[in-house]
């Protein structure tokens, strides 16, 4: 891909294979959990470096991957990033309300009897691809300036957390 070309995404074909892929991985990781495994919501809306993530809350669980990581490399991500999120989701099943290690035995397992490898991380070339930017936001001590990222700025706005200057020791004052 050249430097000027602009980022390929997933068309709908593309996106219902990986929905199939999903299904059947999540047939199978039933089967070797022992565990019923509804259908998990697919969605393709994750940007950043990231091709999947598993969300389970309650029982509310969904799927996402990034499009175009997905459109890049199709075949890869449909051997590797598919079962990737599927054993995160019977992980979370097998073991409701416990403590499970996100890549510790229980989901290394699932994964070796799905016959995939339960590797952590790829390394694909991700250049041109859409990447997931915080916005910074200014805040000052009383010996400089500062910035917080968007999740650190949200803490401070809704009360949950406060921050203070390593040097001056003086609380973090946002700038606006």
């Amino acid at each position: 891909m050249s430097e000027s070309a602009s980022p390929q995404t997933l068309n709908a074909g593309r996106c219902e294979l990986v929905r199939e892929a999903t299904r059947r991985v999540t047939e199978a990781a039933a089967t070797v959990t022992g565990v019923d495994l509804a259908p998990v919501a697919v969605d393709f809306d994750l940007a950043g470096r990231s091709a999947g993530q598993f969300i389970g809350r309650g029982d509310h669980c969904r799927i996402r991957y990034n499009p175009w990581i997905f459109a890049r490399y199709f075949s890869e991500n449909l051997a590797t990033t598919v079962p990737h999120e599927v054993a995160h989701y019977a992980v979370y099943r097998a073991w409701p309300g416990r403590r499970v290690r996100p890549h510790g035995p229980e989901w290394q397992g699932i994964m070796r009897a799905l016959g995939v490898e339960p590797a952590v991380t790829f390394d694909l070339d991700l250049s041109g691809l859409p990447r997931r930017q915080q916005r910074r936001h200014r805040y000052h001590c009383g010996c400089r300036e500062h910035e917080l990222s968007t999740t650190r700025h949200n803490r401070v706005s809704a009360g949950r957390a406060r921050y203070a200057c390593l040097q001056c020791r003086r609380e973090l004052q946002y700038l606006g």
